[in-house]
């Protein structure tokens, strides 16, 4: 599987508990924090659910 970077561009502030919680399942819990996970389907439906947090690179 390819992986992916993922950093989190915005804030969960005043976001749905699902979002955070979304965030916090792919490792995300602050700004600018990144991580490079592998490119699963499940993992791109968390990134979908969040893609307004969130920056991806390939």
């Amino acid at each position: 599987m390819a992986k992916i970077k993922i950093t989190q561009t915005g804030s969960p502030i005043r976001r749905d508990k699902t979002q955070r919680a979304t965030l916090v399942g792919l490792g995300l819990n602050k700004m600018r924090r990144t991580v490079e996970v592998e490119a699963t389907p499940e993992v791109m439906g968390q990134v979908k659910k969040v893609q307004h947090l969130v920056t991806v690179e390939r």
